[in-house]
């Protein structure tokens, strides 16, 4: 299966590779990203939705003469013996089975999550909801943490989102199931896309992994077909984005590429569109370089 490609521009600058719509936790839909990209000067931008394909299309639909590059994405959330991972996967054929079954098993293990906690909130604190907002929670593509801590501090469970994940959401023990790195890389691979290690560092996003650690996890998904690190991040202070950069070029035979993103969620997430730490894509590592290369041609 070949590539998906985007259709301009081979040497962006201004650049964010790591976004979250309304199809998985954001709060900006599809075409206000595509709006505020305009409006900002992005040269690319990829839209990497949990477990979610739909913004492609849409952003693919609305996208004019002179409108920033665009690339497919998605982010998959991995659990394995080893700890927890976040896998982003780029420039796939979004028709191809492999992605798409990988979509709706992960869909299913996350409807199982929300099962869990809301038995978890009702059981141990009492805390219940109308059926008309349990039937719209499920209805939405990806329901999640940040979904469940709004409706809590919508009915006065919690004085906040935040505060309703980490005092309330978080203490839920239910095993929960995940698809493994191997499974989320080999399928992204078999659809003809990239796949790049999320936020390397931080794991499912609230961890902190270095030194040894994070060369011997790195090292393990190399062994699975991972093609590269997100070097660039909105959360990365210097000393961290350093040491990320040279494990990619230490292994730069192993792993090409590296990817810029900001991890954006609208209101959800105190994060701008573009604040990557890499303001200019042109001008940064080869690994980016190639990247760019990869799915601009």
């Amino acid at each position: 299966m070949s590539r998906e490609k985007t259709d301009n521009r081979l040497c962006p600058g201004k650049i964010d590779l790591h976004i979250h719509s309304t199809f998985s936790d954001g709060t900006d839909t599809p075409e206000q990203i595509l709006e505020h990209a305009r409006e900002i000067g992005l040269d690319l931008f990829s839209i990497t939705d949990h477990d979610a394909l739909k913004a492609g299309p849409v952003i693919r639909s609305l996208r004019k003469e002179g409108d920033p590059a665009f690339v497919t994405g998605v982010e998959f959330s991995c659990k394995d013996e080893k700890g927890k991972y976040h896998i982003l996967g780029y420039g796939y054929d979004p028709e191809a089975e492999a992605v798409q079954s990988l979509v709706e098993k992960s869909h299913s293990y996350r409807l199982e999550k929300v099962h869990a906690r809301l038995d978890f909130l009702r059981d141990e604190y009492g805390f219940d909801f109308p059926e008309k907002e349990i039937k719209g929670l499920f209805a939405l593509e990806n329901p999640g943490k940040p979904h469940l801590g709004n409706l809590m501090a919508r009915y006065g469970y919690a004085g906040s989102k935040d505060e309703a994940i980490s005092n309330y959401i978080n203490k839920c023990k239910f095993r929960s199931r995940y698809l493994t790195p191997r499974e989320a890389i080999e399928g992204i691979l078999a659809c003809g896309g990239i796949p790049i290690l999320a936020h390397p560092p931080y794991g499912n996003g609230s961890q902190m992994i270095v030194g040894e650690e994070l060369e011997q996890r790195v090292k393990r998904l190399i062994g699975y077909g991972l093609q590269g690190l997100e070097g660039f991040y909105s959360r990365y202070p210097a000393e961290l984005r350093s040491e990320i950069l040279a494990l990619a070029q230490k292994y730069h035979t192993e792993l090409p590429y590296i990817t810029a993103g900001s991890d954006y969620h609208g209101s959800n997430k105190r994060v701008r569109l573009a604040d990557t730490g890499c303001p200019d894509a042109s001008r940064g590592p080869i690994g980016l370089q190639d990247f760019l290369e990869a799915v601009l041609q």
